[in-house]
């Protein structure tokens, strides 16, 4: 099959001729539809997400259609419609149990492995064993995923707005739902209108919040965000956007999202909420950068908490966030600033590092995907 192959970091991508072996126990092969390029895979592709995670097919926001099963299998049969999920929990690990499982163990030491949940490849090229991204390696006519990480969805959504569901939908509205657990009329401010940040404005605006307050750079990405549900929206790169923020929260926001991934958007963020207030840093901080916040002000009682995968379920949320979509509630596609196919992923991931355009969903399969918008 096709696929594409990151050989070293801070080099180009490429499509390669790729083998894919069969699913073995408790795994499924996927025919990909689309996949949604993030920012996650800018990291990796930059090497910023740890040594040795190469080489790789890269890809982990994706949908497709189930053409195998292997054994043990019963929750999912060919034909299905799935988006994938990144962390496949175990379900018997103790954040399992615990009701995180979003931080299952094995599922986090295999994505950073890039093996499946036996701790093995499915995936070869010229005698080189290929890690699979974020064990899913989507950027590719095929893969085989750990059946926990293909989630079954409505047949009747669009598989090229489904691809964007495993990533970016769970993340930005889980952050709003799970992490934050923001209430009607709550202020909040979201700092970066990228793929994930309109997900957080449109979590924020199912929520009932008001005002919601979206900071970019973009004039598309604030377009984008009041389109989503943002009442406010401020340039960033002009005047003094914590000032800004106070005065259209009457005091600062009782949650700011940080969507960017540095220190000095997370300390923009601490800056923007009031006393009381909570930070929730959903954007990806890239491997040895250290955030600093006055601490002094910790005495004004807010507070700074990460959050990874929405801090919930996927296997709960994401089925219940296609159902929104299907029924006309969540716009995925309204976040698509481009398309292209398996060549194009090294120019989507150069937009993404050039801060242009939100999100790029890669169509794999014109006709499985429902056409090209």
């Amino acid at each position: 099959m096709r696929a594409v192959v990151l050989r070293r970091p801070r080099r180009a991508v490429a499509v390669e001729e790729v083998e894919l072996d069969p699913p073995k126990a408790h795994e499924v092969l996927v025919r990909v539809a689309a996949a949604g390029v993030c920012h996650s895979d800018v990291r990796l592709a930059d090497g910023e997400l740890g040594d040795g995670r190469w080489p790789m097919v890269l890809g982990h926001e994706g949908a497709g259609v189930v053409e195998e099963v292997g054994p043990g299998v019963d929750q999912l049969a060919p034909g299905d419609h799935v988006a994938f999920s990144f962390v496949p929990a175990c379900r018997t690990c103790r954040f399992c149990h615990a009701g995180r499982p979003n931080l299952c163990e094995p599922a986090g030491v295999n994505c950073v492995a890039g093996v499946l949940m036996d701790g093995t490849s499915r995936l070869h090229a010229n005698g080189d064993t290929l890690q699979h991204g974020l064990m899913t390696a989507c950027f590719a006519e095929r893969a085989v995923v750990a059946a926990a990480g293909a989630v079954k969805i409505p047949a009747e959504l669009p598989l090229r707005q489904a691809a964007l569901l495993g990533c970016g939908v769970v993340t930005g509205v889980g952050a709003v739902r799970n992490a934050a657990r923001v209430a009607p009329d709550d202020a909040v401010c979201v700092i970066g209108c990228g793929g994930v940040g309109l997900q957080v404005i449109a979590g924020a605006r199912l929520a009932g919040a008001s005002p919601i307050v979206a900071v970019d750079r973009t004039t598309e990405k604030l377009e984008l965000a009041r389109s989503l549900g943002a009442t406010d929206t401020v340039d960033a790169s002009a005047g003094d956007v914590v000032a800004i923020v106070h005065d259209r929260t009457a005091g600062g926001a009782d949650y700011a999202f940080e969507v960017v991934g540095s220190a000095a958007t997370v300390r923009l963020a601490w800056d923007a909420v009031r006393p009381g207030g909570q930070v929730i840093v959903v954007g990806l901080v890239p491997r040895g950068i250290d955030v600093s916040i006055p601490g002094t002000e910790l005495l004004s009682d807010k507070s700074l908490r990460g959050t990874y995968y929405g801090s919930g379920d996927v296997a709960r949320d994401l089925p219940e966030l296609a159902a929104l979509a299907v029924a006309g509630k969540l716009d995925l596609g309204a976040v698509v600033t481009h398309t292209t196919d398996l060549d194009g992923v090294e120019e989507a991931l150069g937009r993404l590092r050039r801060g242009e355009g939100a999100r790029t969903v890669v169509i794999v399969d014109p006709a499985l995907a429902g056409g090209i918008p």
